[in-house]
């Protein structure tokens, strides 16, 4: 899978993403809001990825921009019964954050699901206080469909999370 748009692109996640994925998820800049198990390793990272590349539950990609690795992006949770998905998406490189790359590479995923995976709805979980995601989901389309509170306890803290849905119908794709 290899899909672009302009100086955007996204690609399955291979192995050569992984030292990135490790260096930007280890980012403090960029896990404010991520949920992971801190530090992320290489090895264990390499494990996840042989576990994880053939299911067909998820679609883990990575964003080019000028076709250098920027960030990740996917779907996690692909459900074929109910047509449904959760989206993710971490912007990696510093320098190219608010520049509408993810918004772009966004829009090529969401497109991919509803035409390709012909899922009719993809959703996703952000905690309250992220308002930089909430933007770029509600510029796509998304909309919110309600506060979760105390959805989660991470790292002894309660977090209230929102939860967004886009359905195919409400596309602009």
């Amino acid at each position: 899978m290899y899909i672009k748009e302009n100086d955007v692109a996204i690609r399955k996640f291979d192995i050569p993403d992984i030292e990135l994925k490790v260096k930007w998820i280890n980012d403090e800049r960029n896990n404010k809001y991520l949920h992971y198990d801190l530090p992320l390793c290489i090895e264990k990272t390499l494990q996840w990825w042989e576990k994880a590349k053939d299911a067909e539950t998820r679609l883990d990609c990575t964003i080019l921009y000028h076709d250098e690795p920027v960030g990740l992006i996917g779907l996690l949770g692909i459900d074929k019964v109910n047509r449904k998905a959760e989206y993710y998406v971490c912007m990696g490189e510093h320098s190219c954050k608010a520049k509408g790359i993810s918004k772009v590479a966004s829009s090529l995923l969401v497109r991919y699901a509803f035409e390709k995976l012909n899922l009719n709805k993809i959703y996703l979980y952000t905690e309250e206080e992220n308002i930089l995601i909430q933007k770029l989901v509600e510029s796509l389309g998304f909309r919110k469909e309600g506060l979760l509170v105390e959805d989660l306890i991470y790292n002894g803290r309660r977090v209230n999370r929102y939860v967004y849905g886009l359905l195919k119908d409400e596309a602009a794709i």
